[in-house]
């Protein structure tokens, strides 16, 4: 098993945490290519690793949220909460069984291909290129099963909370305003990785947590701290230099990952 440092798993759980802090995401995206390419993880084991990355992101954000969007005001959305939890906890489960069960070439073709998707969304959204839709209700409600399927798959094949597809859904969808989105995203998340993690933990695959547990700490505790401090510098950078400079770093970490052995 390759030498992980634990400093230099602080710094780049940091660094990553910065990045998603500051616009508003856990930044997952950005931590799985450096799981694969710095600290030299396999691909399942890099994104078994990358959901507990994120499972303690969501973990944290999400009280921390409470502040910013009072319980009352989450809780009115419950029936959005529910609407996509139908389609991405089977979204969740189904993506799992599948990274567990691709072949390692093809889930980084995979992965390479997700990091692509993940840019576009980025770009996307940070456009203001997603306006509501004016659905009937009942087709909303399909459509918000599909969406979550769709969401929960991509979680979880790449390890992620999910919030670059869900924000934009979630407004899409339903019109709520962005900060309420936010909230209401990780609360459809944090069930959402759940399941995903419990259909990881029954695979050989994660024992990565166990043998790297010193290393898990040490990128945890940096990626909380590191999102802490995004938040406080959110507006540092403006969006149009640090949207255009991440959607390039996603881009260049597909072409890696791609050619990844």
């Amino acid at each position: 098993m390759a030498r992980r440092p634990r400093p230099l798993a602080f710094v780049a759980g940091a660094a990553v945490g910065v990045l998603g802090g500051m616009i508003g995401l856990g930044g997952a995206e950005f931590r799985l290519p450096l799981l694969l390419l710095l600290f030299g993880f396999t691909a399942l084991p890099a994104v078994v690793f990358n959901k507990a990355m994120s499972l303690v992101v969501v973990a944290t954000a999400l009280p921390a949220r409470l502040i910013a969007v009072p319980p009352g005001e989450l809780g009115h959305e419950w029936d959005v909460v529910l609407n996509l939890l139908t389609g991405s906890l089977i979204g969740a489960w189904l993506g799992a069984t599948w990274a567990i069960r691709m072949r390692s070439a093809t889930l980084y073709k995979v992965l390479a291909v997700l990091l692509v998707l993940m840019a576009a969304v980025l770009a996307a959204h940070h456009a203001g290129t997603v306006s509501e839709l004016d659905l009937p209700s009942g087709a909303r409600f399909v459509a918000g099963v599909v969406a979550g399927v769709g969401i929960g798959v991509v979680a979880a094949l790449m390890g992620v909370a999910g919030g670059e597809l869900l924000i934009p859904t979630i407004v899409l969808l339903y019109g709520l305003d962005i900060k309420l989105a936010g909230s209401v995203g990780l609360a459809v998340s944090l069930p959402t990785m759940l399941v995903a993690f419990a259909r990881y933990s029954r695979d050989a695959s994660f024992a990565v947590l166990r043998e790297n547990r010193g290393f898990a700490v040490a990128m945890a505790a940096g990626s909380v701290v590191g999102t802490v401090a995004g938040g406080l510098l959110l507006d540092v950078v403006p969006d149009d230099v640090l949207i255009p400079i991440l959607c390039v770093v996603l881009l260049l970490s597909s072409i890696k990952v791609w050619g990844h052995r």
